[in-house]
């Protein structure tokens, strides 16, 4: 008789758990440090004779200006004259403006018994041509080295501008007029008024180009 053998069940050997990966920590993200930029401080603006602020550099095709400042209002006879609009000039532009502002409050007090309220602002930094042409020089206004005037507002109310009194030449106002444009020929290079061209039959435009040789030519119209 034949002894039955008990089958034996074969040994179960667990597989090891699989290692769980390392965790990559990311590396951090190392922001970089803007690049710092160069301005020049406007001596104007440190003797308070013009309200303005530094903006960031202009920089437009062959357009720009490295320290723009945006003019807010113009010292005159002790007192801040506001301009009806911030205009975006260099420094240059706008420590030239007191003067010029100076004098026509001075001719509106005399001639109209009414000081200057604000200067009435038009185009200030605009790249273009000059005139807005299709074709040639690059305008003054593209290198903020330009202002546009298109009047003046009394302390009283009155309201004189360009396009509607420049006519009235024997009025007070006509004549407040002229006189402001007369006097802007000794604080700028270019000053070019409705007489000029039909460009500027509503404002006086007012910039510091170089002309001549020397720079020392003034255009005046």
């Amino acid at each position: 008789m034949v002894e039955e053998q008990e089958e034996v069940a074969p040994e179960v050997v667990a597989k090891p758990e699989p290692e769980p990966e390392p965790v990559v920590e990311p590396e951090p993200v190392v922001e970089a440090e803007p690049d710092r930029v160069y301005q020049v401080a406007c001596p104007a603006v440190i003797m308070g004779l013009v309200e303005a602020e530094m903006t960031p550099p202009l920089s437009e095709g062959i357009c720009g200006e490295h320290s723009p400042l945006t003019v807010t209002a113009v010292m005159s006879r002790g007192r801040m004259v506001p301009l009806s609009s911030p205009v975006t000039t260099n420094c240059q532009m706008a420590s030239a403006l007191p003067k010029w502002v100076e004098s026509v409050d001075g001719y509106a007090e005399a001639m109209l018994e009414s000081r200057l309220a604000s200067v009435d602002t038009g185009t200030s930094y605009m790249c273009r041509n000059r005139n807005s042409a299709d074709a040639g020089f690059t305008s003054e206004h593209g290198f903020a080295n330009a202002v546009d005037v298109t009047g003046f507002t009394l302390e009283d109310g009155r309201g004189i501008g360009v396009q509607a009194d420049w006519a009235k030449a024997t009025a007070p106002e006509g004549r407040l007029l002229r006189l402001a444009h007369d006097a802007a020929c000794g604080s700028f290079m270019t000053v070019l008024g409705p007489e000029a061209n039909a460009e500027h039959h509503d404002h006086l435009h007012l910039d510091l180009a170089c002309h001549g040789k020397s720079c020392t030519t003034r255009i005046c119209e």
